[in-house]
């Protein structure tokens, strides 16, 4: 590219922010950054680098990690605001090569439920059965384990389904969104039927979290830990709660805009910037053991079926630590 063409992308970027961006205060100084940048020359002409640049600076005001220029190999096809026929058809495909997010589903010795939730939580309207058919299968186990650790971002109503199946029939109010140019809440529930089988809200569930958990990785485990349902085990997580919404603004080069805030019921905030801090703390490469000894020390404190197989495999699994 050219300075014509670098200088013509970064102001399309200007243009979606100062739009779009729900701070129009923070927009207005962000723009500012961006004009600043390009009149000093420190924008380079190749795609990867120019994203990487410009991401900085959209950045370096309020660290808000929703709003970048962000460089795609693959060319990104015209899109007609209002039309996402053909991000859902590409959001499809990306759920069909990764089991619509569901990375793994198992009954752990001492009957502990583990589900592992990776690349993202996908739209619910895309991958609802598989999460009913994974919920239902961990339905019957004592604990359950969630893995959030290499959970990047997704849809928040997904993460008010799962939590629906982790609840009772009566509706418990989960964090919604505010859109920031016109301050309406949407707000989002637990739902009061699911198909499929619940775990329900009484038996314990234990969230695992890393410094790469972001974005409705972070949500899910944040609405868990206010509602008093999970205890969260691992890292601090990366603090994005903010909605965004893609732009193309090149070929290979899309501006992502930060369009509204997460607002929880409990707290009248989000984790912007601070992150979801673990109840326990324990390292990502930890957490999962951490988790893992506690339910089955649950298990066997509740002296149920499963109690002798908890015991058992507790011995086992401090054996392999000591």
């Amino acid at each position: 590219m050219d300075e014509v063409k670098v200088a013509q992308i970064v102001g399309q970027v200007r243009a979606l922010v100062e739009t779009h961006y729900l701070y129009p205060d923070i927009a207005a100084v962000v723009s500012g950054v961006l004009a600043e940048g390009l009149g000093e020359g420190r924008y380079p002409a190749e795609e990867p680098a120019l994203a990487t640049a410009v991401t900085a600076d959209l950045q370096s005001v309020n660290a808000d990690q929703h709003l970048r220029l962000v460089y795609h190999a693959e060319v990104l096809p015209p899109r007609t605001p209002g039309d996402d026929a053909k991000e859902y058809a590409a959001m499809a495909q990306w759920a069909d090569q990764t089991c619509s997010g569901v990375a793994c589903v198992r009954r752990l010795p001492g009957n502990v439920g583990y589900l592992e939730l990776q690349p993202v939580l996908f739209p619910a309207a895309l991958c609802g059965e598989i999460i009913t058919a994974a919920m239902s299968l961990l339905a019957t186990t004592d604990v359950l384990i969630i893995d959030l650790r290499h959970c990047l971002g997704g849809e928040p109503a997904m993460a008010a389904f799962l939590i629906s199946y982790l609840w009772d029939h009566e509706p418990a109010q989960l964090t919604g969104l505010r859109e920031g140019r016109d301050s309406q809440l949407k707000q989002a529930w637990t739902l009061p039927h699911v198909p499929g089988r619940r775990f329900g809200k009484a038996k314990p569930v234990y969230a695992l979290t890393s410094a790469t958990t972001f974005s409705g990785g972070e949500q899910l485990s944040y609405d868990l830990q206010q509602l008093g349902r999970a205890t969260i085990i691992g890292e601090r997580t990366r603090g994005g709660a903010h909605a965004r919404e893609g732009f193309r603004v090149h070929p290979h080069l899309e501006a992502t805009i930060s369009v509204a805030e997460a607002v929880n019921p409990k707290t009248g905030g989000n984790w912007e910037g601070t992150g979801v801090v673990p109840d326990i703390q324990a390292t990502a490469g930890q957490a999962r053991d951490t988790a893992y000894k506690l339910a089955l020390q649950n298990v066997i404190t509740a002296g149920g079926a499963a109690a002798a197989e908890a015991d058992a495999a507790l011995a086992a699994a401090q054996a392999d630590t000591a």
